[in-house]
């Protein structure tokens, strides 16, 4: 029996603690309750919006007049196919660097660049999420969805999930009709590979006089490298990182790289274009460690990609400071950052 509350609070369901009210909200403990759900909100044609753990999830000031979905679907169940890799599937509501730390016991290599990244499983997915040289999509099997459209729970593959940077048909198709209640992921049973560790882990490894690579040291790097870098948003409010990394033609790179003196921090995306850092070009822009104090908004003082609300009250503030920085950013450099964090509905 689900249990459907009226009138809740949604900055309590975002860890940038902003929001209007949604008329309901219910808490999806299992696949029985996720259907029973949107049988319920279909029956009274109301609009259906599932999240996770809300870390990359912004809700409007007006609220939402649907019913909320907050999934909390749990389960771990890891089978193997062969002598290296391991397939696990995980229950979408099942937080995520939890699942990270128990496959780093199980000595899986995959993951684990991946740790301490706040919200559930489900949402890494949705966001293609990556770090510290790895991403979801190159471990994703399949994900399983509930189908809004025939009421059916399928399996979707890898590739039709359409994972591309920091998106997924999840995310980027408005008419979305998916709600995501398990994921598969194929490990390794591998040890990790030195030649595709980040830059920022090795040198963390070879500060710390760390030869014996393993999923295990990997990950306490990477969470010793966030730890220092990253506010907690449990302690701050934020949504980690704000604005993904740009991408431009090379021809645009390499003016832009004359025309500011600068060698500016960049990963070839293809022949044609590069990714620059969207970090570097707010800090060049003056805004690193910036406090508006007309929003409550700021820049993180260790990593200025990430927005943190120190007094902010509304929504329409945290966009005016969004935009301000866009429009610096853009007027210094010529290059437009996107926002990553969702804006709900």
């Amino acid at each position: 029996m689900i249990d459907v509350k009226q009138n809740v609070l949604l900055k309590d369901y975002s860890t940038m603690r902003l929001g209007g009210t949604a008329r309901y909200l219910v808490e999806i403990n299992s696949r029985q309750e996720l259907e029973e759900s949107v049988l319920l909100a279909q029956k009274n044609s109301l609009p259906i919006l599932m999240i996770g753990g809300g870390s990359n999830v912004i809700w409007r000031d007006e609220g939402f007049a649907g019913m909320v979905l907050v999934n909390k679907i749990t389960g771990f169940r890891a089978f193997e196919e062969d002598a290296s890799n391991v397939f696990i599937t995980i229950g979408a509501g099942e937080k995520w660097d939890s699942m990270v730390a128990q496959t780093v016991q199980m000595n899986l290599t995959g993951i684990e660049s991946l740790s301490l990244i706040p919200g559930s499983t489900g949402a890494t997915v949705v966001q293609n999420v990556g770090a510290y040289g790895q991403e979801i999509s190159q471990t994703l099997t399949n994900v399983e969805v509930f189908d809004l459209q025939d009421l059916k729970f399928k399996i979707l593959s890898s590739s039709n999930c359409l994972l591309s940077y920091r998106s997924s048909i999840f995310k980027s198709n408005p008419k979305n009709p998916y709600l995501i209640s398990a994921v598969t992921l194929n490990l390794s049973k591998s040890q990790p590979d030195k030649s595709k560790l980040y830059p920022a882990v090795i040198e963390y490894l070879n500060q710390n006089n760390i030869t014996d690579l393993t999923p295990a040291t990997i990950r306490q790097a990477v969470i010793d490298i966030r730890s220092s870098k990253l506010p907690d948003p449990n302690v701050i409010a934020n949504n980690g990182s704000f604005f993904t990394n740009p991408t431009i033609s090379y021809q645009k790179f390499f003016s832009l790289q004359k025309s500011l003196n600068q060698a500016i921090p960049h990963w070839k995306v293809d022949t044609d274009n590069v990714k620059v850092a969207a970090a570097w070009l707010i800090e060049y822009s003056g805004l690193k460690d910036y406090h508006d104090q007309n929003t409550g908004f700021a820049t993180w003082k260790t990593q200025p990609l990430v927005v943190i609300n120190e007094s902010g009250k509304s929504t329409r503030d945290l966009i005016a400071f969004r935009d301000f920085i866009i429009d610096t950013v853009y007027n210094k450099t010529g290059v437009t950052l996107i926002q990553e964090p969702q804006i709900l509905p």
